[in-house]
């Protein structure tokens, strides 16, 4: 699953991938955002991405479509 989260009065955004479902990110990021507390999210390498929510600008959770590309004969 490809994340990318906007971070208020930051030019770039962050952006990873996960192996959580779109389920999973988005429950964790509205749960932090209604608590006031650190969207606390892992990406498919273990780091851990930690962003307190009240500088979260936005979120946005892609597909989670592996794309695979070769050169071969067909």
């Amino acid at each position: 699953m490809d994340i990318e989260l906007g971070i208020q009065n930051v030019a770039r955004p962050v952006n990873f991938s996960t192996e959580q479902s779109a389920d999973e990110i988005s429950d964790a990021i509205a749960q932090a955002v209604s608590n006031g507390t650190t969207i606390d999210l892992t990406d498919d390498k273990g780091r851990r991405i930690i962003v307190p929510a009240k500088a979260l600008g936005y979120a946005i959770i892609g597909s989670d479509t592996k794309h695979a590309v070769g050169f071969g004969a067909l």
